[in-house]
């Protein structure tokens, strides 16, 4: 039962702003034959339930309160009987998706969620949203970014929900210092590494400085 990520390709409608976008997004299922974490329930709860299968959910997380990402959260918490768990500086953001529904509670930097015998460590890195976070499993070289960070993307910051230079320290302080191997799995597109984005992420902060 060797611990391993799998990913569920969901399909929807990116809100925000006014703006109205079609979108891709990465659902991540962290765990094993038992149980997972659920990493960003988007659009569609039935395609992520055939995927979880009969194992149990022990906890539904979100990288950040936009739409995109938590808009499967509330009726797969319901079937699967899981907490829902978000940063406190994206409560205004989950609201306005699920007005009707709080979170289970709060996720805080420093925190650790663990699952079939991984430790996944909260990183709050504001920047995209001002709750923004990414989960870091250490021992098993993993980090879960949600937007903060893809492949030749560091995360959007268009929004009035969003700050560059905020992006720009959560990426220098809490994701360029990890193991250049550590393989990053995204809100959307491609897996990538810390090693393979480094260069481009160097020649964002100076670009910024």
């Amino acid at each position: 039962m060797a611990a391993r990520v799998h990913k569920v390709l969901t399909s929807g409608l990116h809100i925000l702003d006014g703006a109205t976008t079609a979108v891709d997004n990465n659902v991540w299922l962290v765990g094993d034959d038992r149980e997972v974490i659920v990493v960003d329930a988007a659009h569609d709860h039935e395609l992520v339930m055939d995927a979880i299968g009969d194992r149990r959910v022990t906890a539904i997380a979100c990288t950040h309160g936009h739409n995109d990402h938590i808009n499967a959260s509330v009726p797969l918490a319901d079937e699967v009987g899981a907490p829902v768990l978000i940063h406190a500086e994206d409560r205004a953001l989950w609201d306005q998706v699920n007005p009707d529904r709080a979170p289970d509670w709060t996720l805080s930097d420093g925190e650790v969620l663990t699952v079939a015998g991984i430790d996944l460590e909260i990183l709050h890195t504001p920047g995209h949203t001002w709750g923004s976070v990414c989960l870091h499993a250490v021992e098993q070289g993993w980090l879960f970014s949600g937007d903060t960070l893809g492949a030749d993307d560091p995360g959007a910051t268009g929004s009035r929900c969003s700050d560059f230079p905020a992006i720009t320290r959560s990426i220098s302080t809490r994701l360029l210092g990890l193991d250049p191997d550590t393989t990053v799995y995204p809100g959307h597109g491609p897996a990538t590494t810390i090693g393979a984005e480094s260069p481009r992420l160097e020649e964002l902060l100076v670009r910024s400085a």
